[in-house]
């Protein structure tokens, strides 16, 4: 059995019989998230798309109380290690297998910078395969047509998460011609309506999703939902 859980914005929690893996961890800054990071006190890793504030958030305060490993780009794993925490490093097109679960990092075409303006690396999209599942979280993008390689290469996917919040990333329209790309059983909005600049109708994009015959879902903040 595995569980996807939105915790809002861009994080999603991955829970299996092969560990517990959370993505993009922006809570404790996220008003609209009914989760904080002391809900967390057992979790095997976190995964991170890029280096913004609002992905990173509460990376290291729940690293320092659960011993996760943070699996990252390169220079995010270099950024973290030296303020302590445990990370192993990865690269774009690159793909490990750990106990919890298999971890493959993908294009995705953002920016990626620390608290200073340090730079982070690329940005990056996840596909992570645990307990008989693969998800994909395509991370802060714009469309790009390399999606549908994605889908064709490390699919089929039994859920996929897509930005639709515009202005940073991929708006609605461009997000349901991301669906079509990469094919995926489920697609999931996300990073949308935490601020001002990025608000959007989920429900506009489930709708316009399942007009084009794929299945989507609208989750609310903390809602789980078993990959059938």
């Amino acid at each position: 059995m595995t569980t996807l859980i939105y915790h809002g914005h861009s994080c999603w929690e991955i829970c299996s019989e092969e560990g517990r893996i959370l993505i993009d961890p922006f809570l404790s800054g996220n008003s609209l998230s009914p989760t904080g990071p002391d809900d967390f006190d057992q979790l095997d890793a976190i995964v991170l798309t890029h280096g913004h504030g609002d992905h990173i958030g509460d990376t290291e305060r729940i690293v320092k109380q659960t011993g996760a490993l943070v699996v990252c780009n390169f220079e995010i794993s270099n950024y973290l290690a030296a303020r302590g925490l445990k990370t192993h490093p990865m690269q774009i097109g690159g793909g490990r297998r750990f106990p919890f679960g298999h971890v493959r990092l993908t294009i995705a075409h953002h920016g990626s910078s620390g608290p200073r303006g340090e730079y982070l690396g690329a940005p990056a999209g996840v596909v992570v395969t645990t307990g008989g599942k693969r998800i994909y979280h395509a991370g802060d993008t714009g469309l790009f047509y390399d999606m549908k390689l994605i889908g064709e290469m490390y699919g089929p996917f039994d859920a996929a998460l897509f930005p639709i919040g515009d202005n940073f990333t991929m708006g609605i329209d461009d997000a349901v011609k991301a669906v079509e790309f990469v094919a995926p059983l489920l697609a999931a909005p996300m990073h949308y309506n935490t601020f001002p600049p990025i608000a959007a109708d989920p429900d506009d994009f489930a709708r316009k999703v399942m007009a084009i015959g794929f299945n989507a879902k609208v989750f609310a903040y903390g809602e789980g939902w078993e990959l059938p």
